[in-house]
């Protein structure tokens, strides 16, 4: 989704590329404190993570922040 690369999350996150990388494989389970600094270096990036029934059809997922809500932000109607 942003064509990031394990070093680049790591470099945003501060999380070791080898832990990302462990997570990714299913070698690891990552602590609760991993996962909540993964997701914020993401949700900074624009990545939004949306849960069960906050969308119309109601599923679980993912998406990028619109350039629409980054305006609104910027001008101060976000």
């Amino acid at each position: 989704m942003l064509g990031w690369s394990q070093q680049s999350l790591a470099d945003a996150s501060g999380v070791g590329v080898v832990t990302i990388r462990q997570f990714e494989i299913g070698a690891s389970t990552p602590r609760n404190a991993t996962v909540q600094v993964l997701r914020l270096a993401l949700e900074a990036a624009g990545v939004v993570f949306v849960a069960d029934g906050e969308q119309a059809d109601g599923g679980a997922g993912v998406r990028l922040r619109s350039a629409q809500a980054d305006l609104g932000s910027i001008v101060g109607n976000g």
